[in-house]
């Protein structure tokens, strides 16, 4: 069956279903408010008997203010008749288009075989089939049927082989598979039930059932469809659409559907030849696109990503006109006029002539390039027009997202009303097939009401000498007014490079910026040996690691020291300059770097600096803030030393093959749980299991135990007894694996180490389309998101597993997004209390800001380490990180890969104890 993880480009992190859990030992809460919706009281916990896939939950968090919520949530009817699972097969040597297949089963079941299929059932455009009622396929329970999508024989264009065929006909294979009881779902959601393969299938098949309607109508991708009734042109040749999410769940003692607003990015519909031009910021200049007037190859090759996969219909009408979209497969490097093919009688002519023959005119722009579609024909770009509606599958470019977050971004109480009008287009009422299978969704309840606590954040403890040194965060924020760093670093010597025009960052904009950088880290309370560092104006075009050895050297020269900090002034996009930076820094030599915008330093405000040195101080091995000790007694148990690891793996971008994926492993090393090292890796694309986990733990316990005996001095007590893993980035499907390989690589290494600490693994999920809306606006923040510290484990939880939502940071844009925890693995017992208040201290031990942030801190750096990699490779190397490294065959990948791997050189030892990325 196909595994319900959430979608994302990461591997899908979030959960489609079961969420795990370690046993808290709260009583059941009192039933929670449910508006009209009504269901079980929420204290029910599953039984003694139910298997989980980690450790079933058994009982539910008490500590925190009450508040009561609003959830996108709507209860829906179990049905109560059997579920019919087929197998669809058509026996095609290629895989078919999920839209395609949807069509030819859409044709067998209303034109070719009606009376098999009435009722109709319902298709995910794959493998599976489910139907309300037995079909008639006779005593085998198998049967062929042949469809055709009636399409009239085509004339075809240069390099397709025609014949004059008649319409091309599907072979059909439907087998039943299995009957579906949808008791099974019921004694699930009442926690009497193990999750097992027909609660899979049973919630795979309701899935199907609520999609299938918006399917036929609309664009749609895994969980979302798209309608035109909203939409935006962000140029470059795309068009964003309103789209809605929607997914069948189970929870505790209900089935719900979780419905949410997504946005789709679509290509722009019209002429391909302004798609094209439009993608290249050069509308209306239809010569550019001419090979003949200097086209340069390297916009030709960028050109070609963007358009590749994109359906075209083609205009001009020889004799019929086709109706069946081709697909773009590459771009001629040549122009229509100086492209050759040859004809079925054996002499030559051009595409240009080609067409100008059939078309009885000739071409506009004979010169311009061709699209090389699937069958191999080439057809010059004015005569392909592109359809509406059709989904953009790759990375929207880097310049395009601020305008995409524009259009995604809703406030909470704007994003409930889009939400719930999207009930009219999810039209649950009005689909046949969500009648035919008795379901039936209470839209007239509206969103799920549900019972949340506010969590009392952590009181934070910084330096001794300051002022205020304890502070308690308000609505997820505080400030650095009055507070000395926890232990502030110490800079001997430093150097300033600026990588701008001196004209326009000159002598008087480099004092100002360092007499605020030291200022600043004055209040904090670093201590800055060098009020006078060498400052020197560099050219960002030549070789970046020259140069700052060269400015080191320098320093070393006039004061018989290497400078402990290297400050960067960067000129606006100067990302490479910057990947450049962190590779000498990180890599090569092993001193901290920290990088500025030169934009940001003109008349840059104190806050400013202050963010600065916030990032400065822990890499040059200070620690900002602790949490109190009082207020996080899990965490600073004396007798049991806890460390905290948090854990993510990066996937390339849709398309990018040939490219690796990265892991990153983090862990604390203080008994503060506030100072992190970190350790990352390459391994096989699209890997979610991290494949070095034992060597990478071993590393990270090694240097916790270094750090307790050599820094903090303790003569006993110096392995922990307890280890925290939180995971990213994992969905539903891969919980088993996470559980079998990489809680075996984290006990493996405890092994080799002689340690044995207690270990706990719980999986943070970002992806996914829960969102809380707070019921009463007095209890929503200034955002008017739900305040930080907002928890919900109940009504919208697993029905058997123990998991639960945090929303751990105060609301800035839009509708903040709950982390979502599942405990895996539990051998501390801890409760529920004790896990939730332990994982929202840990979101506000982020070093860099002075608010509490949305996942727990190791894991926030974890994810920081991942998208770092790059700067593992030396900027001067073979190894391409460019977007326009194209696509490769596997070959190739594999040669690829082991070059990344290669080429990937490790962090240098100076900067291993130290939370270089930050």
């Amino acid at each position: 069956m196909p595994p319900r993880g959430d979608p994302g480009a990461r591997g899908g992190r979030g959960r489609g279903g079961a969420a795990r859990g370690g046993p808290p030992r709260g009583g059941p809460p009192s039933a929670a408010a449910r508006g009209t919706a009504s269901a079980t009281p929420t204290g029910a916990l599953p039984g003694a008997h139910v298997k989980a896939v980690g450790v079933r939950r058994s009982g539910y968090g008490t500590a925190g203010r009450q508040m009561s919520v609003l959830a996108n949530f709507f209860t829906i009817a179990t049905p109560e008749n059997n579920i019919h699972h087929y197998d669809v097969i058509s026996p095609s040597e290629k895989t078919l288009p999920a839209r395609l297949n949807l069509e030819l089963i859409e044709h067998l079941q209303k034109i070719d075989a009606p009376d098999v299929f009435t009722p109709p059932a319902v298709y995910d455009g794959r493998k599976n089939m489910f139907s309300p009622r037995e079909l008639p396929l006779g005593p085998t329970g198998s049967q062929e049927f042949n469809v055709s999508l009636s399409d009239e024989t085509t004339r075809g264009s240069p390099g397709e082989n025609t014949s004059g065929r008649g319409p091309r006909v599907y072979k059909i294979r439907l087998t039943k598979v299995a009957t579906i009881n949808p008791e099974v779902l019921q004694r699930f959601i009442m926690g009497q039930q193990s999750h097992d393969n027909d609660v899979t299938t049973a919630l795979t098949a309701l899935n199907v059932v609520v999609r299938m309607e918006p399917t036929m109508k609309y664009p749609f991708n895994v969980r979302s469809f798209f309608t035109d009734r909203e939409t935006k042109d962000i140029g470059s040749g795309l068009v964003l659409w309103r789209g809605y999410f929607q997914s069948v769940r189970p929870a505790i003692g209900s089935l719900l559907v979780n419905v949410d607003i997504s946005t789709g990015t679509m290509y722009k519909p019209g002429p391909l030849l302004d798609l094209c031009l439009d993608f290249l910021g050069r509308p209306g200049q239809y010569n550019i696109l001419s090979p003949r007037r200097n086209m340069p190859d390297r916009e030709r090759i960028r050109l070609q990503r963007f358009v590749t996969g994109i359906r075209i219909m083609t205009t001009y009408s020889g004799e019929r006109t086709r109706k069946t979209p081709r697909v773009v497969k590459k771009l001629s490097s040549a122009g229509a006029s100086d492209l050759s093919f040859s004809m079925r009688d054996g002499t030559t002519m051009t595409v240009a002539q080609y067409f100008q023959k059939l078309l009885n005119r000739p071409l506009r722009f004979p010169e311009n390039i061709c699209v090389e579609v699937g069958s191999g024909a080439l057809l010059p770009l004015e005569l392909c027009t592109v359809p509406p509606g059709q989904i953009m599958r790759k990375q929207v470019p880097p310049e395009k997202t601020k305008d995409v977050l524009d259009f995604a971004t809703k406030k909470p109480q704007d994003r409930l009303q889009s939400i719930t009008n999207g009930l009219s287009v999810l039209a649950y009422g009005q689909s046949e097939y969500v009648r035919q299978f008795g379901m039936t969704v209470d839209e007239a309840a509206g969103p799920l009401s549900v019972s949340a606590r506010v969590l009392a954040p952590p009181k934070l403890r910084y330096g001794q000498e300051s002022p205020q040194p304890v502070v308690a965060p308000a609505n997820g924020a505080w400030n650095m007014i009055d507070k000395r760093f926890f232990r502030p670093a110490t800079i001997e010597r430093w150097t300033v490079v600026i990588y701008e025009r001196q004209q326009r960052f000159n002598q008087q904009a480099a004092q100002d910026m360092i007499d605020g950088l030291l200022r600043c880290c004055s209040d904090v309370g670093i201590k800055v040996n060098d009020t006078n560092p060498l400052v020197t104006w560099q050219n960002g075009q030549g070789r970046i690691a020259e140069q700052l050895r060269a400015a080191g050297n320098e320093c070393f020269q006039k004061t018989k020291q290497r400078p402990s900090l290297i400050v960067v002034v960067l000129p606006d996009n100067g990302n490479d300059i910057y990947t450049a930076v962190k590779h000498f820094g990180d890599v090569t030599v092993g001193v901290a770097t920290q990088c500025l915008k030169s934009s940001k330093c003109f008349r840059a405000k104190p806050q400013y600096y202050a963010n600065v040195c916030l990032k400065m101080n822990v890499k040059l091995g200070g620690i900002n803030t602790i949490p109190d000790p009082q207020s996080v007694t899990v965490l600073t148990d004396p007798r049991n030393p806890t460390i905290i690891m948090g854990a993510d793996v990066i996937h390339p971008a849709p398309g990018s093959d040939g490219r690796p994926s990265f892991t990153a492993l983090v862990g604390n090393v203080d008994s503060n749980s506030a100072k992190y090292v970190a350790t990352s890796r390459v391994q096989n694309s699209r890997e979610e299991i991290i494949q070095d986990l034992k060597d990478m733990a071993k590393h990270v316990l090694t240097m916790y135990m270094r750090y307790r005996q050599a820094v903090e001095k303790k003569t006993s007590d110096i392995p922990p007894t307890r280890l925290i893993f939180f995971r990213d980035g994992v969905s539903e499907g891969q919980f088993q694996h996470v559980l079998d390989k990489e809680l075996d690589a984290l006990k493996v290494a405890c092994a080799e180490l002689k340690i044995s600490p207690k270990i706990t693994v719980i999986v943070v999920a970002k992806r996914h389309h829960v969102r809380f809306f707070p019921r009463d606006p007095r209890d929503a923040d200034r955002s008017g998101n739900c305040p930080a510290g907002t928890v919900v484990d109940q009504v919208v939880a697993h029905p058997t597993e123990f998991d639960w939502y945090l929303q751990s940071h105060g609301g800035l844009l839009g509708t903040s997004r709950p982390a979502h925890y599942n405990v895996l693995y539990d051998d501390n017992k801890f409760n529920a209390d004790s896990l939730q208040s332990l994982s929202f201290a840990l979101c506000h031990v982020y070093a860099r800001s002075t608010r509490s942030v949305s996942i727990p801190a190791p894991v926030y750096y974890a994810d920081i380490v991942c998208s770092r990699a790059k700067n593992h490779y030396d900027p001067q190397g073979t190894v391409d990180f460019s977007d326009s490294a194209t696509q490769v065959d596997n070959t190739q990948a594999e040669g690829a890969l082991e070059a990344f791997r290669r080429g990937f050189k490790p962090l240098h030892a100076n900067m291993a104890p130290l939370m270089y990325f930050s």
